[in-house]
């Protein structure tokens, strides 16, 4: 063939880096040209972006600003979560033993690191792409620069500005400097930023007169600021100790203490000197400002966002509800005190106040002072009296028993108990309907009801769970249980009666609305998504019973309220004390439900009985819910429950226990009111099931209480059927309710 006389192309350099050579020594060359292109690039993108990044000046970028809460409307203030206190001191100043303790703390590595953590930025940045908890990778270094920059955000963008900055940092700053200014700006709780202010706030001194332990000490608490106050809790005590012992343990191992020193001083915390608590926390809203400062937290924001991250919480505490909820608590509470010359301060009222449709908290009274006491009485669980038995009517609904069906209306000892249960005033009812025996809240029908449903007890504790109660071992699975010796908090009370409101869909009680950033950009909302828990349609004729409870029982004196409420008076009496311990009533309208609670003393174990003559729930507890639902209620319409719902019965009682093993104290006997007992039974139910009747088919199944709601109680507990003894003493009731309001 003629050669044309055109030269040959020679394939550009590109295909000639992916052109496979027949021969392994090509390939081999081909792959090595292409990683060394690639890095090329890559450190050339590396070196433009690290040329253009400027150190920030930390005296002029670091910048906190107050997160400030506001209510539910967004506008109003509720307070704020910190004032910043930072003073910076230079690096002569700061006492070598404070520098020696935060190395050891912090990052024991940092006179020899490049600034970054290879290994533990690997980690943080697998954690961040994979599932499973973030964790973290910093050096003293890294966390100067984090908080320069005030991002906490858990991103692989941010941590690769970290990387960068911090390479820089290292590269252009000494040493000294960066420990200088890391010292200056990291937060150490209580608002104080950096070691001098810290030094002030901790121990009333400057950093430069700071001993071993309390620089030590100091040290230690900035791994978590908020869970490390050794003031708090003997818990945060007991946690910072251990924390400040691998600090010690640290020092010892860098060589800048000896095994001498480490004996002097390794057993106990330095003295941390009493704290006068924060005015801003002060009255009543100090305890709704550290519920929402804890919910923050839980929702993984961090002490350094919290404190001076300059966000705009809006919580969902209504203002003027809140106004109602302290005047009525603090009024009532007032008011029963002086029946027979008492101090209002040993009478403890708590009030919850819950949203139905959210579990938004409305309105909470936990005391008159947090900074005087932070002992929040609205979050404490106490007996709850009566107010468990609706959780008894759900297992029983569950099991199949209609609100018709009959049961023992007359005090007994069930079998195996070596104590009768008695209705308050030693009344008899007799045979009485389920229906009735709500209304009128009569303790021996109720233990006859829950000796009936097999694994009786463990399911009206199951039913407790599944309506939003936290299960625990005060809830002893015994046939008493629905008389209320369990301990629950009124926010759980009125959380889980939202669940009958919201015909069995149970949501969680938060206080949290919104989270907004310092650019004003929405980094939390809660999900407001209910589960049904309990079955719709055994949800709605319980808590149609417990309308009539506030119609014509127990708490009718809520009645006066104007609008219809399915709510449950309850009383704890302690018959080894011979004394009232807890007083209750939770109600709730189809939009707020509102639980009250009573008692006295420094731990609420004291005698109610010492400030009223027979303290029933259907007394001040009654009147304080009707104070407060009064004004809450204001602007709403009017919604009433459904109810009843068809459900067939499939359960017969059994009759196994015969009526009056002791005779009563009381003589009198009053019989089921029949008129009511006809109206409060679901229309296809009769009195006495069918032979073989079928079970009814529930919109719903049943939900597993949620995991934090799991029953303590260990396995060695055995399940009781029979028996019916109350821990620690016995139950009581209301004898009557006065229409009065």
């Amino acid at each position: 063939m003629a050669d044309s006389g055109a030269p040959t192309r020679r394939p550009s350099w590109l295909r000639r880096l992916f052109t496979f050579s027949r021969s392994p020594k090509g390939v081999l060359k081909a792959i090595g040209v292409g990683l060394v292109t690639l890095f090329l690039a890559l450190l050339l993108i590396f070196g433009v972006f690290y040329a253009a990044t400027p150190i920030p000046d930390p005296n002029s970028e670091f910048k906190t600003e107050n997160t400030t809460l506001f209510y539910r409307d967004g506008k109003e203030v509720l307070g704020t979560l910190s004032v910043q206190n930072r003073q910076s001191i230079p690096y002569a100043q700061m006492p070598q033993n404070v520098k020696d303790a935060m190395v050891a703390a912090e990052n024991m590595t940092f006179w020899r690191d490049p600034g970054i953590d290879i290994g533990g930025m690997m980690r943080a940045v697998t954690s961040l792409v994979g599932p499973g908890e973030t964790v973290g990778g910093s050096t003293i270094t890294q966390q100067y620069v984090k908080v320069l920059y005030l991002s906490q955000e858990k991103t692989i963008t941010r941590k690769a500005k970290e990387l960068l900055l911090a390479l820089k940092v290292g590269n252009d700053l000494s040493k000294e400097q960066i420990l200088e200014g890391y010292l200056n700006t990291v937060y150490f709780g209580r608002g104080a930023y950096g070691i001098q202010a810290a030094a002030q706030t901790y121990f009333g001194i400057d950093a430069a007169k700071l001993n071993e332990q309390q620089a030590i000490a100091l040290a230690s608490i900035v791994n978590a600021p908020n869970l490390l106050d050794p003031t708090v809790s003997a818990k945060q005590s007991q946690d910072l100790l251990e924390r400040y012992q691998m600090t010690i343990n640290h020092l010892v191992e860098m060589g800048k203490l000896t095994e001498a020193d480490k004996a002097k001083i390794y057993g106990a915390l330095p003295p941390f000197p009493k704290v006068e608590k924060d005015a801003r926390f002060g009255g009543p809203k100090g305890f709704l400002m550290t519920m929402a400062q804890a919910e923050l937290r839980d929702q993984g924001f961090t002490d350094a966002e919290i404190s001076g991250g300059g966000l705009k919480v809006t919580t969902t505490f209504d203002s003027s509800m809140q106004a109602a909820a302290v005047d009525a608590a603090q009024s009532m509470a007032k008011s029963a005190a002086s029946e027979r010359g008492k101090k209002a301060s040993d009478l403890h009222p708590g009030i919850a106040s819950v949203d139905t449709a959210t579990g938004g908290i409305l309105a909470l009274y936990g005391g008159p002072d947090f900074v005087a006491s932070n002992k929040n009485w609205a979050t404490t669980p106490r007996p709850t009296g009566s107010t468990f038995k609706p959780y008894a009517l759900i297992a029983a609904l569950r099991h199949g028993f209609s609100l018709s069906d009959t049961f023992n209306g007359t005090s007994f000892t069930p079998r195996g108990a070596n104590k009768p249960i008695r209705n308050a005033g030693g009344e008899s009812f007799g045979p009485i309907t389920m229906q009735d025996a709500t209304t009128h809240s009569v303790n021996s029908a109720f233990v006859d009801i829950v000796s009936q449903i097999p694994d009786g007890p463990n399911q009206v504790i199951k039913a407790a769970g599944d309506a939003g109660v936290p299960v625990n071992d005060s809830m002893q699975p015994v046939l008493s249980i629905p008389l209320g010796f369990g301990e629950v908090s009124p926010v759980y009370q009125a959380l889980a009666y939202s669940t009958f409101a919201n015909e069995g869909v149970r949501r969680e009680a938060h206080v949290i609305a919104e989270v907004r950033d310092q650019a004003g950009n929405v980094v939390y909302k809660p999900t407001i998504q209910g589960t049904q828990a309990i079955e719709k349609d055994v949800a709605i004729n319980a808590a149609y019973a417990m309308t009539k409870v506030t119609q014509s029982g127990t708490g009718q004196r809520v009645a006066a309220l104007g609008r219809q409420v399915a709510g449950k008076t309850g009383t704890r009496y302690d018959s080894d004390k011979n004394a009232t311990v807890a007083s209750w009533f939770v109600g709730s309208t189809k939009q707020i439900s509102t639980a009250v609670m009573f008692v006295a003393g420094d731990d609420g174990n004291g005698n109610l009985d010492s400030f009223s003559s027979g303290f029933y729930g259907s007394g001040y507890p009654a009147r304080t819910w009707l104070a407060y639902m009064r004004q809450a209620m204001k602007g709403l319409p009017d919604e009433s429950f459904s109810g009843p719902v068809r459900m067939s019965s499939n359960a017969q009682p059994t009759r196994q226990y015969v009526p009056v093993t002791r005779t009563p104290t009381s003589t009198s006997t009053r019989t089921a009111r029949q008129t009511a007992s006809a109206s409060a039974a679901p229309t296809s139910a009769s009195a006495q099931p069918s032979a073989s009747p079928t079970r009814a088919t529930t919109s719903a199944q049943p939900a597993q209480a949620r995991p934090t709601q799991t029953r303590t109680t260990g396995a060695s507990r055995p399940t009781q059927t029979s028996g019916g003894s109350q821990p620690s003493g016995g139950g009581a009731d209301e004898p009557g309710a006065s229409s009065t309001p």
